[in-house]
Formats: C-alpha cells, sequence, structure tokens
C-alpha cells in the first residue's frame, strides 16, 4: 500500500494530543466521535502507571478505581496479543500482588482475572509468591474472595502442590455458599480434563463431589458442575460410566434443569454404545422419553434431539420427539424456534414421513422474521415436501438467499441435491437455482458446495450433463478460486465430449488459457488435450490451440502442451491410456508406495501392481458424505463434553523399522500393511499395538510399546504367542525371527518384531484364520522418576526382576491377504470375471440386525464395497451387499452376498465369490467356513 501524506495520515489515525483534546472537548468534532478508552495507549507508559500505582499504598487503599482502570488497560493489552518478556513480566507481576492489601470488591476481582491470565507465562519461583496470599483468601469470610481465589489457585498450581490444598478444596465442594461451591467443582473439572497427575488426584474428591450433587436447593450449576466432574472421572470406564447413569436416570433428586440436560447426553451415549446390554438401553430410552414431559423446555429439547439422533431408532421411537419438536416450531423463542426447526431437518433426512406431520407448523415459518428459523423450515420441507411443492419453496428462499450467512447456504444447497436426486425430472429448474448460488457473494466452502452439488447431480441423472456443464462453465468465466477452476476444467475434458455440442465448451476452456493463472491456464492445456483425444473431429483445431500454448510464460503449462501435441500427433495409441487413464489410488497414497517399494529395492518393472498395499482406512462414499453434512458438522460443534484427547492415536511410520532388519530381507516383497490394532486398554501401564505387515509366505508382527510409568525402565521387552488351536490340529503359523526391545524408558515407543512363517504354502493362497494368545515379557529397573533417564545407562539394565504382561488375543484373518480395489462398474466386472470361477455357498451369522452382519461381513473379509451397499435400508427384510478386492499375489475378487432373515429370524449369509483364479475363490469361502 502507497505511504499516506502526513494530513492524510491524521485524519485516519488520531495521535495521543488529538485523542486527548477530544476528550477534553476543545475538538467542534469531538462530540460526533467516538474515542475509545484504550486509543493511543502503550506499553511501556501503561507498566509505569501499574509500578507507580500498585506500589502505592494510599493509592491502593483510597483509590482502588484508578488500579482499576490499569489493570483493564493490561488485560487490554494481552488481548491485543502484547507480550510482557524478561523483567516486564515479573516487575507487573509483583505489583499486582501488593494490591491483596486492599477489601474492595471490584479491585479484588480485578486483581484475580489479572493474575489469572498472566500467571502461565510467570516463572514457577513467582507463583510460590502469589499461591501464599490465594490460600489465605480460601479461607477469607468473604465468598467471593474465596470462590475467585480457587479459581485462579487451581488453575496456575502445580500437580506436586495440589495435595497442599486438597483440604480447602474439599471443604469447598460442599460450602454452604454455592457461588463457593460451583467454584471448586468447576475448577476440579479443568483439572481433571488436563494433567494425568492432577486428574488423579481429583479421583479422590469423589465423596464430596457425590455430596454436592445430591444436595438440594442448590444453585443449578453446582448440580451441573457436580455431575460434569463425575463423568470426566469415570469416563474411561464404560461400566462406571453406565452405573452413574443408571443409578440418576432411576431415582435421582437432580433439581437443575442443567444437570438434567447434561445427563440426558450422557444418557444418548450410552445409546451409541455397542456394547451396550438390550436391559441398559431399555431403561436408557424410557429415560429420555420420560424427560419429553420436563417441566424445564432445556430438557424437553435435549430429549427429542438426542431420540432423533439415536442410531437404528425407527419412526414409531421418533415419532413422540417430533411431535414435541413441531409444538417448539410455535414457540415465541427465536431460539426454540431456529432449535427446533434445525432437529427437523436432520432427522428428515432418515424419516421423512414422520416429520411430514409437523409441514403445517413448518410452513408458518416460511415468513419468520428471522431469516436463519425460515431458512431451516424451507430446507425441511424441501426434504418431506411433495414433488409440486418444489419450485414455490425454491422461490421463496432465492428471495432472501443472499442475506444468509455461507452455513446456511451450504444447508440449502445439501437439501437442493437430495431433492433433485429425488425428483430427477426437476433437475433443470433445481440446476437454475444454484447456478445462481455460484453468481451471488460467497465464500469457498459454499461455491465448492455448489460444484460438488451439480457434479453429483450430473453423475446420477445423465439428462442433466448438458445443462450441468454449462453452468460450471459460465461460472469459471468469473471464478476467483483457482482450485475450484481447476477441478471443473478437469470434469469438462473427462466429460464434456459427451454433450452433443462439445466445440461451445472448448470455447470456455481456451478463455481459461487466455486469462487465468499458471495453475489454471496448465489444466486447460490438459482439458484440451482430453478433447483432442475423445473428439477427433476437433483434433485439428485444438492442435492450434495448443501450438499457441506452447509459447506461455510457464514452463509446467509448455511442458503439459508440448506433451499432448508429441501424443496426438505421434502417438494416438498410447495418448488415451497416458493421459486419459486414471491414478490407481491416491496421489498421497501412491507417494507412499513408492517410497516403500524403493526400500525394498525390488527387481523387475515399476507397475502399479508391483507396489506394496498400504493400509489406510478408506471411508466409503456413504460415510463420507454424512460426515461432510452440515447437520453432522453443526451436531458436533453443539455436542457438550468432549471426550478425552489421546495420546499415540496413530501408529509411528512402521515400514521404515521393519525394511531396516536384516532377518526380514529374504522375505520378498511387502503385499500389504494392517492398521494398527490395540491390543491393552488406554489406561493400563503399558500400551500395546500391533500392525501386520504380509509378504508371500510370512506376516511380520510390528508391536508399537509404550511404557507409562516413569518409576520403570524395561529392558529385553519382547512377545511371546501361542497359537490357539484345537487338540490334535498343527497351527498355521510357525515363529521365525523374534526382535525384542532391548531397553523401553517412560513414555518412549518402541517396536519389536515376531515374524511367522507358513507351515503350508499352497500356490500362495491365504491360510484359514489363526487366532493367537500373546503376552509381554521384560525385565523391570525401578528407577528414580525425576532423574533423566540417558539411551546408553548400561549399569541401570543390571539386576531387575522379570515381568509377564498379558494382551489381547489378535487374529491373523482373510483380511490380511486381502487389497481393498474400488470397482465402479461392479456389474460389468462381475460379468467379464465370468462364472468359471464362481463358488457359493451359505452361512448363519450371529448378529442380531442387517446392519451389524454387513459390518461384520466388511471386516471379516476386508473388501471395498461398491456402489453404496453398506447402507442398509430402514426395517429392509434382506439387503444386498457388493465387494470388491485384490488378493495377494494380485489377483481380482468379486463378492456378491445376500443377506436374509430364516423363519427363526436369524440372519442367513448367501454369497457368491469370483475370482480370476477358481482356487481363490474357493480359499475365501474356506476362510468364512472355518
Amino acid at each position: 500500500m502507497a505511504a499516506q501524506p502526513a494530513e492524510q495520515q491524521k485524519t485516519l489515525l488520531p495521535t495521543v494530543s488529538d485523542l486527548n483534546r477530544m476528550r477534553r472537548g476543545d475538538d467542534d468534532d469531538a462530540a460526533d466521535v467516538y474515542v475509545s478508552p484504550f486509543a493511543g495507549i502503550e506499553k511501556s507508559s501503561v507498566l509505569q502507571e501499574a509500578a507507580h500505582l500498585f506500589n502505592d499504598p494510599n493509592t491502593v487503599k483510597n483509590a482502588p478505581q484508578k488500579c482499576v482502570a490499569v489493570i483493564t488497560k493490561l488485560l487490554f493489552l494481552l488481548a491485543q496479543g502484547e507480550k510482557f518478556v524478561g523483567n516486564e513480566a515479573s516487575d507487573v507481576f509483583f505489583a499486582v500482588t501488593k494490591l491483596f492489601q486492599s477489601q474492595d470488591l471490584a479491585l479484588r476481582r480485578m486483581t484475580y482475572l489479572f493474575l489469572k491470565e498472566v500467571a502461565e507465562s510467570t516463572q514457577s519461583e513467582e507463583i510460590i509468591i502469589v499461591t501464599a496470599s490465594l490460600t489465605r483468601d480460601m479461607n477469607s469470610s468473604i465468598d467471593m474472595f474465596r470462590a475467585n481465589a480457587i479459581r485462579v489457585l487451581c488453575k496456575i498450581v502445580e500437580a506436586n502442590m495440589l495435595m497442599q490444598i486438597e483440604r480447602y478444596m474439599k471443604q469447598a465442594m460442599v460450602d454452604r455458599d454455592d457461588q463457593v461451591a460451583a467454584a471448586a467443582l468447576m475448577s476440579a473439572d479443568q483439572m481433571a480434563t488436563g494433567d494425568p497427575a492432577k486428574r488423579r488426584v481429583v479421583a479422590n474428591w469423589l465423596p464430596e463431589i457425590q455430596s454436592a450433587l445430591s444436595g438440594v436447593g442448590r444453585l443449578q450449576s453446582v448440580q451441573y458442575h457436580a455431575l460434569l466432574v463425575l463423568y470426566r472421572i469415570k469416563q474411561q470406564d464404560r461400566l462406571a460410566v453406565s452405573k452413574l447413569v443408571t443409578q440418576l436416570s432411576q431415582g435421582s433428586n437432580l433439581q437443575s434443569s442443567m444437570a438434567v440436560a447434561m445427563l440426558v447426553r450422557f444418557t444418548s451415549r450410552l445409546l451409541h454404545d455397542e456394547m451396550s446390554t438390550q436391559a441398559e438401553s431399555a431403561a436408557a430410552f424410557k429415560f429420555l422419553t420420560s424427560c419429553l414431559r420436563h417441566k424445564s423446555e432445556a430438557v424437553i429439547y435435549e430429549a427429542a434431539r438426542c431420540i432423533c439422533r439415536l442410531p437404528g431408532v425407527t419412526q414409531d421411537d421418533v415419532a413422540p420427539a417430533i411431535a414435541v419438536l413441531a409444538n417448539f416450531l410455535k414457540s415465541s423463542s427465536t431460539t426454540s424456534r431456529f432449535a427446533a426447526a434445525r432437529t427437523l431437518s436432520e432427522v428428515a433426512i432418515r424419516h421423512p414421513h414422520a416429520v411430514s406431520k409437523a409441514n403445517y407448523a413448518l410452513e408458518s415459518l416460511i415468513q419468520d422474521r428471522n431469516r436463519s428459523v425460515a431458512t431451516m423450515a424451507i430446507t425441511t420441507l424441501l426434504k418431506t415436501g411433495s414433488e409440486q411443492s418444489i419450485e414455490p419453496l425454491t422461490k421463496q428462499i432465492s428471495l432472501f438467499m443472499t442475506e444468509l450467512a455461507d452455513e446456511f447456504k451450504i444447508v440449502v444447497v445439501n437439501a437442493i441435491r437430495a431433492l433433485t436426486l429425488k425428483y430427477k425430472k426437476k433437475h433443470r429448474m433445481l440446476l437454475a437455482f444454484l447456478s445462481s448460488v455460484l453468481r451471488e457473494e460467497g465464500g469457498y466452502e459454499i461455491k465448492k458446495a455448489v460444484v460438488d452439488t451439480i457434479l453429483e447431480i450430473i453423475d446420477n441423472i445423465p439428462d442433466a450433463l448438458e445443462t450441468g456443464l454449462t453452468h460450471l462453465c459460465e461460472f469459471i468465466e468469473d471464478c476467483e478460486f483457482s482450485n475450484l477452476a481447476t477441478q471443473v476444467l478437469h470434469v469438462l475434458g473427462d466429460r464434456g465430449y459427451k454433450t452433443p455440442n462439445p466445440a461451445k465448451l472448448i470455447r470456455y476452456v481456451y478463455n481459461r488459457v487466455i486469462l487465468e493463472n499458471a495453475q489454471v491456464r496448465a489444466a486447460a492445456v490438459s482439458a484440451l488435450g482430453a478433447f483432442a483425444i475423445r473428439c477427433p473431429q476437433l483434433a485439428g483445431s485444438i492442435r492450434q490451440l495448443l501450438k499457441r500454448c506452447q509459447t506461455d510464460e510457464d514452463d509446467e503449462v509448455r511442458d503439459r502442451a508440448t506433451t499432448c501435441l508429441a501424443l496426438i500427433t505421434k502417438e494416438p495409441e498410447r495418448s488415451d491410456t497416458i493421459l486419459l487413464a486414471p491414478l490407481p489410488s491416491k496421489a498421497s497414497i501412491l507417494e507412499e508406495q513408492l517410497k516403500l517399494y524403493q526400500q525394498q529395492m525390488p527387481s523387475g518393472p515399476v507397475t502399479f501392481a508391483a507396489l506394496p498395499h498400504v493400509a489406510v482406512k478408506e471411508k466409503t462414499d456413504h460415510e463420507l458424505a454424512v460426515e461432510n453434512a452440515p447437520s453432522k458438522k453443526m451436531m458436533t460443534m453443539d455436542e457438550g463434553v468432549e471426550g478425552e484427547s489421546h495420546v499415540h492415536e496413530r501408529a509411528p511410520a512402521s515400514q521404515e523399522e521393519l525394511f531396516a532388519i536384516p532377518q526380514f530381507a529374504s522375505y520378498g516383497q511387502l503385499f500389504k500393511s494392517s492398521e494398527a490394532v490395540e491390543l491393552t486398554e488406554r489406561e493400563t501401564e503399558y500400551l500395546v499395538r500391533c500392525v501386520k505387515h504380509v509378504f508371500p509366505n510370512h506376516v511380520v508382527l510390528q508391536f508399537f510399546l509404550t511404557n507409562t510409568l516413569n518409576d520403570q525402565l524395561l529392558t529385553d521387552v519382547k512377545i511371546q504367542l501361542t497359537p490357539a488351536v484345537e487338540p490334535g490340529t498343527e497351527p498355521t503359523w510357525a515363529v521365525h525371527h523374534v526382535v525384542p526391545v532391548k531397553r523401553l524408558p517412560y513414555d518412549i515407543t518402541k517396536s519389536a518384531f515376531v515374524s511367522l512363517a507358513r507351515k503350508n504354502q499352497e500356490g500362495g493362497l491365504a491360510p484359514p484364520p489363526q487366532t493367537f494368545a500373546a503376552q509381554l515379557l521384560f525385565t523391570v529397573h525401578d528407577v528414580d522418576p525425576d532423574a533423566p533417564q540417558s539411551e546408553n545407562d548400561d549399569e541401570e539394565n543390571e539386576g531387575g526382576f522379570p515381568e509377564t504382561y498379558a494382551i489381547n488375543d489378535f487374529e491373523i484373518g482373510i483380511a490380511d491377504f486381502m487389497q481393498k480395489k474400488a470397482q465402479n462398474d461392479f456389474k460389468g466386472a462381475w460379468d467379464a470375471v465370468g462364472d468359471k470361477a464362481e463358488f457359493r455357498d451359505q452361512f448363519a451369522l450371529p448378529d442380531n440386525s442387517l446392519d451389524a452382519a454387513c459390518k461384520s461381513v466388511i471386516d471379516f473379509l476386508g473388501m471395498r464395497v461398491c456402489e453404496n451397499t453398506d447402507v442398509v435400508a430402514h426395517n429392509a427384510s434382506k439387503h444386498s451387499l457388493l465387494m470388491a478386492g485384490n488378493f495377494i499375489g494380485n489377483k481380482r475378487v468379486l463378492a456378491h452376498a445376500l443377506l436374509t432373515f430364516d423363519d427363526k429370524k436369524q440372519i442367513i449369509l448367501k454369497i457368491a465369490v469370483r475370482s480370476d483364479d477358481p482356487d481363490v475363490s474357493k480359499a475365501v469361502l474356506q476362510c468364512i467356513s472355518g
């Protein structure tokens, strides 16, 4: 930005003298100018003023309002990002501690607030000084001093000093003053979510917390915080949480509506837990239903919302909740109307018929003065209404679409997407509506949502191809987001040739070469090359356009143009494969595969089939759609209590260590590495996770070991495996090599290895599933937790005592020898393989629902679900499941499963497997039966 003249700068940014003059009223325009009380303040002057006033006993005693003003300025500087460094922090900290001499309530409140903000960046020696004053205030006769002192002290105290104030905290939790009790409970809740050492101390306060929870006549926040702390302490123990929720829901004296609403959320989480018993689920659902008749609107709404979000809930189950939400739509409170409309919009995706009973109330909200409420009402009506109601609803929402925030525009766009796929004959009108949204002002998220919606409509409705691509062409004419323009150009090159007049689209593409930046120009050149290959009648004209691109100033644009011209002119038979064929996997995964391939140093040409498989948990199209839905994002924002963030969530990079071990060098080419599976609970002393590396005739088990005890050092740590076999049978695998961990200090993750060799190597086929019992063997050495531990302390390895630690069993199954493979045209691939290598069989499954049975089959086979067949229709009596994969040896496998109920209500799996190799099809079915 160019520099402004001095006189112009004065009008833009007043100086300190100008501000003082306006405050005095010397300026004629002072009355028309708002002057911030913090305008023009400087850190150095504020620090000097603080040192002068805070160290003056007379000012602290007789003019506390001056000290309050200075602390306010200090807090303002901190809020603006200013840092007190070096002696500045120490000087201002010591000066503020002098304010404890004052008994003025306002000044003491500001003192506590400042100490809480600045103490975290202060040295521990200086914290001790203020800790004494805060501890004294915890015994003060003034309740406000006690409550604030507790908040500040618990914020800054170290874990090793927490025991010194434990007695005061226990007394405060059961104090007769609600403000003190609430402050103590809230502070305990904050400590229970942070340092594990503090969490262990807070766990000893259960009697006092339970007493605060059962207290009668308290403020609502007291019972609310007491319940919250109890949950924090027990949330790692599922049985303890279940017992807590059951006891409180069956017979409790919770008078706080806030606490009851939080109990409703805990109950909902219990119902989401797949490990809950049928009796627990029935009791929990009964409690949620009873809360629909609570006297508090917050509790009623929370119960209705939780019922609507329960997994597998039927239309009859949600009917009472929907009736309650329909009554909320008539509320005079804007918040209640919006909350009800949003929840109805969410549940309308699964149960549109049930929500349609609230359509009359929703129609009355279309003209609501709050545009957010009106938007939610219209989007819900779009999901539940008839085909005739689409046009008037879209016209009404288009009147105030520009007034909505991007977040709510995305909600509307997603509703339009579902509506278009439901009523395909209305695609022209709805595409026109989406195009109008693209022309309006908006950020990247809303533009991307609209583009993705148009592309999905094109994929599912063939008649919408030309109209949708035309709208996208108009969009990139004035698109400010290069990523979106690049995406649209790729789609034009990929599908534009299917339109009746592809030459019209080429004009839009070449305009990007002339007018856009290098990234978009390069994408446009690739699109032109795709048009030249797929539209031979236009190849001559496109060559002329590509020749012009060879003089572009960007080297990538020139290289792409030269490559396209060379392939089209000299090697047209290879152009399709090189320019148009998609990558077999994502670029990030392909990069990892190439790194692993290079580390193995195999012989032979580099092909996609020769690359090792990298295990990445791929989400199905249905899971991605649900995850990206705005309703899901909103749900995660207001869930309330979040679970703890756990360390060691993912295993570190494993293949680099694997290939560095010489014992495994002869195992051949790596076929697949699985995801890390936890073999211990997260709260145990030793954490163990396992990754399975599959080779043609070997499996290498890599165990990630973590010692969570700071007073122990583990040496010679190894895994002992025992195959679980029936008497008289031989195990499938034999232990080949064991690589232990020599030294495992506290909080450091290291890898131990066990390799298994197959006893029967029949044509490279997978053996039957084999379960292993595992134990952790090691030697324990006691160490000083405060002393630093070196990696080369050999003297610590002497002595010690041997120890055995049991870990969970694990299995090597068919899924470990199967790679997930995407298959867009399953029927075409199924017919191409033919029935010569087809094997069929029938099995009875122990699951009690089709949804659970589908998940079990998918997890057991380790194949990729095709065409969203993992989604089971509501109340379905049967379901078809399509899966595809690559078996070890790069052999394609397709599976078509049918799940039905028999006369005894047991689920029957009828499965047909086809493969390029008949032995593979037979082996897959044998693994299921075994």
